[in-house]
């Protein structure tokens, strides 16, 4: 069970794993793809929060938000891999904060074929943002009946 369990956690965190490779290498000093494919993103995401809930989100530097999301991509898929929770959590942040700003099907109309493929994306990540819910179950309820378990000295 040992070996299934960290195999899992391999293949799993690879996704994150390559794509934080794939941000570092192209990321030079513009940015790289990543940041411009971020910038009308996150423009379109602020638009809808402050006509949706009325609340203005602050100027923020893209290019360092992008190098916190990629440390918490990559560090959290090593982690997770290691068998942390800390990395379990570190990689639900980043699905948190990463999916409703880079998978805005909200913004097409449904006749689109945006609206399908960013839909799609959408629910993928939910899915994963699911799987990792799962995992710190399972980790929680195993600390659960190791520490029920008492051993009886006499």
């Amino acid at each position: 069970m040992g070996f299934m369990s960290f195999a899992g956690r391999v293949f799993f965190s690879a996704i994150f794993i390559l794509s934080a490779w794939q941000k570092i290498s192209e990321f030079g000093s513009d940015g790289g793809l990543s940041l411009k494919t971020l910038e009308p993103k996150f423009a379109l995401f602020k638009q809808h929060v402050s006509s949706t809930l009325h609340f203005e989100i602050p100027g923020v530097n893209l290019k360092y938000l992008l190098m916190a999301a990629i440390a918490a991509e990559g560090l959290g898929a090593i982690l997770f891999t290691c068998g942390s929770t800390i990395g379990a959590y570190l990689l639900m942040i980043f699905i948190a904060t990463v999916t409703p700003i880079m998978h805005d099907f909200y913004n097409y109309e449904l006749s689109n074929p945006a609206y399908v493929r960013e839909f799609m994306q959408f629910l993928k990540n939910l899915s994963i943002f699911g799987a990792l819910l799962f995992y710190l179950g399972m980790v929680n309820s195993q600390r659960l009946k190791k520490k029920s378990i008492k051993s009886k000295t006499n």
